[in-house]
């Protein structure tokens, strides 16, 4: 078996849990389309390997330029796993004419053993921007792709930021972004007469509303232990404000304090709407009780839309909208937003580094995200060069709401170590969810585990 097919299989069948990793994770802010803001040494050919959740080894569909580039065969780890977004990257691929082979590993699985696969990974590597590309700089585990960005047209220094480390230096070729928001049924609203809440009462009063008409008014997921995390960042962004939020996630605030247990205390105030049992339930599972109507509101990344068929929802895909989260405190309205980047990074040592950086740069360049969007259009290009005629009225509306947002935060588990968004602060969130007047044990735990970690 390959070498390659090793690390895919050590992924999949990994008892491993998130404590068990040995390397941290290293915010940067984004705004609009126009804002801002290994293989090698194989003995013989890797197998079609295959996963539960999505097939793994796959070559990007060969095209005339691929065989003309002269940079050989890469390799990209891939956390694309969802038919859509699986098949965008394959067309985005196969855009650079780099010829490539896609080792996709389902999303979950494939974060959840980053910090173990990343000591020996594929030449590039899906991953985010923020905090979680930078420690990994740091830590020298992944390459200096600062010549990539010396030929990126239609980057924005934004996003050149985003893509930097501590050190200056450039990690991270930006793919795309997407923002975070309460989304909903067009149809459902205007059936039962719903107006857009833009205060908490607002909010609270229409759960109440689709509660008595028979609807679940929150759609509820938190499989991973991530989907809640975005709750949790907008509570905190509504309730204390983005430069409190910033700073307790750099570890330079008490998660004791009384202001980040009104974030809790408020947040339960909403739980009786829930689906019940979030812990056990997948966003995909939740988007589904969206489209059925069954359920009311999502607060949900834009990539939401990626969980229906183009073909045969595409009623329920046109039928989605979204609104900013509700008002809490008036002192900050709703300034700030959740927009975290996707796209990739270069491993310390690929085996093919030319391949590796000619992927890279074919990923940040038009031809890309075109095709990327042409398959699945549920986010927005980094590349302000990118096509947007044809960006339908969620994507529009999605680099509207990031360009006119006052303050823009990647994600939890982007914007702090993600050692401990994922064993700390994230295993605190799932307990609150499951016993929710458990507040004062549940941050004194979280405090007591922050003081062992070191922050940026």
């Amino acid at each position: 078996m390959s070498k390659t097919a090793n690390r895919l299989q050590s992924l999949r069948d990994s008892s491993l849990s998130r404590r068990n990793f040995v390397i941290g994770s290293g915010a940067a802010a984004v705004g609009g389309a126009t804002l801002l803001a290994a293989c090698g040494d194989d003995d013989e050919a890797a197998p079609a390997a295959t996963t539960t959740a999505a097939p793994a080894t796959t070559a990007a569909p060969t095209t005339t330029a691929a065989a003309e580039t002269g940079v050989g065969t890469t390799t990209l780890g891939s956390n694309y796993s969802d038919e859509k977004p699986r098949n965008a990257l394959a067309a985005a691929v196969a855009a650079t004419g780099v010829d490539t082979i896609i080792n996709t590993i389902d999303h979950n699985t494939y974060q959840e053993n980053f910090n173990t696969y990343i000591q020996q990974p594929d030449d590039v590597v899906a991953w985010f921007a923020g905090y979680r590309m930078r420690a990994f700089a740091s830590k020298g585990v992944v390459g200096d792709i600062s010549d990539v960005w010396d030929n990126l047209p239609g980057m924005s220094d934004g996003f050149r930021s985003a893509a930097s480390g501590l050190d200056g230096k450039q990690y991270f070729v930006p793919l795309y972004f997407y923002p975070w928001a309460v989304h909903y049924r067009k149809s459902v609203f205007a059936d039962n007469g719903y107006s857009i809440p833009t205060t908490w009462d607002e909010f609270k009063g229409l759960c109440d509303t689709m509660a008595a008409d028979g609807i679940t008014p929150l759609c509820a997921a938190n499989d991973g232990r991530w989907p809640q995390m975005g709750m949790f960042d907008m509570l905190n962004m509504r309730i204390n404000g983005y430069d409190f939020h910033v700073s307790l996630m750099g570890g330079r605030e008490n998660w004791e304090d009384a202001r980040v247990q009104n974030i809790f205390s408020t947040w339960e105030e909403i739980l009786p709407y829930y689906q019940p049992d979030p812990n056990g339930r997948t966003w995909q599972d939740a988007a589904n009780a969206l489209g059925d109507k069954s359920a009311g509101m999502y607060l949900i990344g834009t990539f939401l839309t990626s969980n229906f068929d183009g073909d045969t929802q595409a009623d329920i895909i046109d039928d989605i909208d979204f609104f900013l989260f509700p008002e809490v405190d008036p002192a900050y309205g709703q300034d700030a937003i959740e927009a975290p980047i996707d796209g990739f990074m270069m491993a310390a040592d690929p085996a093919n580094e030319e391949g590796a950086k000619a992927l890279l740069a074919g990923l940040g360049s038009v031809a890309a995200i075109d095709a990327y969007l042409s398959v699945d259009p549920s986010v927005v290009a980094a590349n302000s060069n990118a096509d947007t005629s044809g960006y339908n009225a969620l994507q529009k509306k999605s680099a509207e709401a990031v360009g006119s947002a006052k303050f823009i935060s990647q994600f939890l588990d982007r914007d702090t170590d993600p050692d401990f968004a994922a064993n700390v602060a994230g295993v605190g969130i799932a307990d609150f969810l499951a016993t929710p007047g458990n507040i004062g044990t549940i941050l004194a735990d979280i405090e007591a585990k922050k003081q062992t970690y070191t922050f940026e």
